[in-house]
């Protein structure tokens, strides 16, 4: 039988976690949390930051901290579904076709560079992310538990990229923007400094069957009608708001939700609070909602997180 963790062993496997994860990537709290959180919900993380910040280093962290199997997919133009699910092979020794699984079937997926692959390749992804298994040649393979897709995506690059559409960006139960080291950090690593030797004296922390165990304990925190209340406040503020194309849809605030559990369970609770909805709001419902401007809706969302008032 698999193992049941009580919620008191939450916090202390999360500590764990940040605890390796900041010793070998610069994170802030505000940085760290949602991945973590996102983790345990058992959701999928868009990281987005330019180049040479660290985000391959963040995953292949994580991946150790929990004992995955961990797979980098670099998605270019020309990549096509077959490289990233796998292929049927046929084999004149047996006279039969065998399928020859491709990067996706890991527990933890670097999806690099995701808006440069055609929606064509982008549509695989999506599949197994929604439903954690994958087609082929009209056969259906389970990818596995615990499968968590951490995905890249370059702001600032436009050459050869692709723009990655709203149906998309809603498979990702968080949005994480990773910035530059503080400038001590920097100055560490310019001193010789090396992460790739802390990643390597990283051990794991939390094994696989303890992950999906706090996973199923996070499906079962209480959402209490107030707090219910209170995302729904949230959530029809922006589709009304003035400024907004696209608001929220009712699957967005159940990803909301879904996070916040995460993180009531992490801090010992059975129950999920306001201020579990209000730290989680702009990492998971801002990539959610468009404005008729195109610009970044996590200020919106910010704004909404202090005018809205708490139920009583």
């Amino acid at each position: 039988m698999p193992p049941t963790l009580r919620t008191q062993d939450a916090p202390a496997a999360r500590a764990a976690i940040e605890h390796a994860l900041v010793n070998v990537v610069s994170l802030t709290k505000t940085t760290l949390e949602p991945i973590v959180c996102a983790l345990f919900a058992g959701g999928h993380v868009l990281l987005e930051g330019i180049p040479g910040i660290g985000k391959t280093l963040l995953a292949r962290t994580l991946a150790r901290c929990v004992d995955a199997e961990f797979r980098r997919i670099q998605f270019t133009n020309d990549l096509m579904p077959s490289d990233v699910v796998g292929s049927s092979v046929w084999r004149p020794d047996t006279g039969t076709f065998t399928f020859l699984r491709g990067p996706l079937f890991a527990n933890l997926v670097l999806a690099d560079e995701i808006n440069r692959t055609s929606p064509r390749t982008l549509s695989c992804l999506l599949e197994a992310m929604e439903n954690g298994k994958v087609s082929v040649d009209g056969t259906t393979w389970d990818l596995g538990s615990p499968f968590t897709v951490l995905a890249t995506r370059n702001p600032i690059e436009f050459h050869g990229t692709w723009p990655v559409p709203e149906a998309a960006l809603d498979r990702f139960l968080v949005r994480v923007e990773l910035g530059y080291p503080t400038a001590a950090e920097e100055l560490q690593l310019y001193s010789g400094d090396d992460p790739e030797q802390r990643l390597a004296d990283t051990t794991p922390v939390l094994s696989r069957e303890d992950l999906l165990a706090l996973q199923r304990a996070c499906a079962r925190v209480a959402v209490r009608p107030p707090v219910a209340e209170y995302a729904y406040r949230i959530v029809q503020a922006t589709r009304g708001h003035a400024a907004v194309q696209l608001g929220c849809s009712p699957r967005a605030a159940l990803s909301w939700l879904k996070v916040a559990r995460a993180r009531a369970l992490l801090d010992g609770r059975e129950f999920v609070l306001p201020d579990d909805l209000k730290a989680l709001a702009v990492p998971a419902l801002a990539h959610r909602v468009f404005l008729g401007s195109g610009e970044d809706a996590a200020p919106l969302v910010a704004e909404l997180v202090r005018t809205v008032p708490v139920p009583l």
